[in-house]
């Protein structure tokens, strides 16, 4: 695969330009012109999670509704916002939720419709999103990056539909066309390993057993790039600090680790934490969408002083409010922010297809707050934290290792 140093490097099918990062800017790229391939991660993936059905979820968007019949434009512009999740559903506390709420807060400003369809299984999305090809959406928002084919391929056939997806950018096939024939797909990508890295050093100052842990859902892009960030992190602690904290769950030199195979399981969730705390670990970071609550509730069992969780895609500490406690952060992945922005590009008539990036720069990733553990994270290591960030963010730190 090529490299692309300033970029995090996606797996993805076909050719591979390398586009260099403009640092605090959300970069667009024409895929006519780049053809700029980026296939990544997130998970939620990061992530995803499990649904018992595929099925339309209207209490959104009849709020979407009645704001688009106070709406003054409403009336003179009929659209409709259109959301494919992954498995999980909307209320999966992390992935496929926080899209949605981009979805639903453009509803909300713009006066419009909001609709959803949650996929039970991967043979729905294709359904799914021609499902709302046949509906005439305005815009199409698919949720991972498992979604990348079926995306493709309706975009393709539909080159009059604006679609955004999160968690996949395309490039070119091996002839050297794009693999996007028409310039309607905006790929959402984010480099969450620069947030998760800030996570792997917050948890090397704060373990007391001297191990912390992590483990993936599915062992994809999305997933793996928040655990190359966690391991980086501890490694930088440990060359600052002179310590020698061990990461348990994932080897980034040869992309192996511990993985449930699925993002619905909280009982695996609870498992594979509970493995981690038997080989030492005292800070677990799931990246399996709900599959990680299993984990959360085990630490609430067990106590803080044995087990802290370390949240991904949202703030877990805001959304799993069963298990507050239990989170010393998360990894923000702001799904919500870019969504929102693509959904108002197709109202302004500014839409175009290429990738848009998350950073810590333009604040589409971050580190959320301490909350519960604000006054037990010492100071040092909290300005330690903020140094970091700065370096990533100006170049002078690296997150790759």
């Amino acid at each position: 695969m090529t490299l692309c140093p300033t970029f995090a490097e996606y797996a993805v099918s076909g050719r591979v330009r390398c586009v260099p990062l403009i640092k605090g800017e959300t970069l667009r790229i024409n895929i006519k012109v780049a053809a700029a391939a980026f296939a990544v991660a997130a998970l939620g993936l990061a992530a995803c999670g499990g649904s018992s059905t595929s099925s339309e979820t209207s209490a959104a968007a009849s709020a979407a509704a009645t704001a688009a019949a106070a709406s003054p434009s409403a009336e003179s512009y009929p659209f409709k916002a259109c959301e494919v999740t992954d498995v999980g559903g909307v209320d999966d506390k992390g992935f496929n939720q926080t899209a949605y709420k981009g979805v639903t807060d453009a509803a909300t400003e713009f006066g419009i419709e909001a609709a959803v369809l949650e996929s039970q299984a991967e043979t729905d999305y294709a359904p799914n999103i021609q499902s709302f090809v046949d509906q005439g959406c305005s815009i199409i928002i698919t949720v991972g990056f498992l979604l990348g084919d079926a995306t493709m391929e309706a975009a393709n056939a539909n080159p009059d539909i604006p679609f955004s997806i999160v968690d996949y950018a395309y490039g070119e096939n091996e002839d050297g066309t794009p693999m996007i024939t028409n310039n309607n797909v905006l790929g959402q990508v984010f480099n969450t390993d620069e947030a998760a890295f800030l996570a792997g050093y917050l948890a090397a100052g704060m373990t007391k057993t001297g191990k912390v842990g992590t483990f993936g859902g599915v062992n994809i892009p999305p997933v793996t790039i928040f655990m190359d960030g966690f391991y980086y992190g501890v490694q930088k602690y440990n060359a600052d600090n002179g310590t020698n904290v061990e990461v348990l769950g994932w080897n980034p030199a040869d992309q192996k680790g511990l993985f449930t195979e699925n993002f619905e399981s909280l009982d695996d969730g609870r498992t594979f934490a509970q493995n981690l705390v038997d080989e030492g670990a005292d800070i677990v970071m799931p990246v399996a969408g709900p599959v990680g609550l299993g984990s959360a509730a085990l630490a609430s069992e067990l106590g803080t002083d044995k087990l802290m969780i370390i949240g991904v895609d949202a703030d877990q500490y805001n959304l799993d409010g069963a298990n507050q406690s239990v989170y010393l952060t998360s990894v923000l992945k702001n799904m919500d922010v870019t969504t929102f922005n693509a959904i108002q590009a197709v109202v302004d008539g500014t839409f175009e297809g290429g990738v848009t990036v998350g950073t810590l720069a333009n604040g589409g990733v971050g580190l959320a707050p301490y909350h519960d553990f604000d006054g037990t994270v010492p100071q040092e290591l909290k300005d330690q934290i903020e140094t970091i960030k700065a370096g990533i963010i100006d170049g002078s730190v690296s997150v790759k290792g």
